[in-house]
C-alpha cells in the first residue's frame, strides 16, 4: 500500500477491482482546503480512461508488474500468440491488449506487462521505433519536394503508412509505432 505521494507516470494502479495505468498526474492546493491529487488514468484490463481525484496523503495500491520479453509467432482465432523467450511457454492475447497489433511481424521481439500478483498477462507493447519493408507504394514525382507532401504506402505488416514522395517500393522505413508516423528511410 502506498499514498498519493508516490504515484508516478506510468505506474499501475488498483482501483475498484480493476487495473489502470497513470498517464498524467498533479497537485491542486487552495489556500483554504487541503491538497487534492488529480490522476488520467487508462484501463489496463478495460477499455476505459477516467479521471480520479484523491486527499493528498490517501491510500493507493499499485500493482507490482513485471516486464518479459515475447516473441511474435502468428495470429488465428484465438488471438494474438506469443512466446517467452527464455521458457518457450506461449500466451494468446486479444487485440485490445497489445499497443499497436498492425506493426506485429512474425518473429518480432516484444515486451509483455505481467501482474506479479496473479501471473496474469495484462498489455504487449511494440518496441518504441520499428524497421519494416515497403511493399507497396505510388512511384513519386521527381522533384516535388518543395513541400512535405506524404503519399500512402502499404508495408510488409499490412498497414498503411504516410511517408514522403522519395520512398519506394522495396525499401526498409523506419516507424513510430506509437503514432503510426514514418520515422526515416533505413539503408
Amino acid at each position: 500500500m502506498a499514498s498519493t505521494s508516490d504515484i508516478s507516470r506510468g505506474m499501475i494502479i488498483k482501483l475498484d477491482g480493476s487495473l489502470y495505468t497513470v498517464v498524467e498526474f498533479g497537485e491542486n492546493k487552495t489556500a483554504r482546503a487541503a491538497a487534492k491529487v488529480w490522476a488520467k488514468l487508462k484501463g489496463v484490463d478495460n477499455a476505459r480512461s477516467i479521471e480520479k481525484t484523491w486527499n493528498s496523503g490517501d491510500s493507493i495500491f499499485p500493482v507490482r508488474v513485471e516486464r518479459k520479453t515475447y516473441q511474435y509467432l502468428y495470429k488465428d482465432d484465438t488471438g494474438y500468440n506469443f512466446m517467452d523467450a527464455e521458457t518457450f511457454e506461449q500466451i494468446a492475447m486479444q487485440e485490445t491488449l497489445i499497443d499497436a497489433p498492425q506493426f506485429l511481424k512474425e518473429g518480432q521481439e516484444v515486451s509483455v506487462l505481467l501482474n506479479t500478483e496473479s501471473e496474469q498477462p495484462m498489455s504487449v507493447e511494440l518496441p518504441d521505433k520499428i524497421v519494416v519493408l515497403v511493399t507497396y507504394s505510388e512511384p513519386g514525382m521527381k522533384g516535388d519536394t518543395a513541400t512535405r507532401t506524404l503519399k500512402p504506402a502499404t508495408v510488409e505488416t499490412g498497414a498503411t503508412v504516410n511517408v514522403p514522395l522519395f520512398v519506394n517500393e522495396g525499401e526498409l522505413i523506419r516507424i513510430n509505432t506509437k503514432t503510426g508516423e514514418y520515422v526515416e528511410r533505413v539503408k
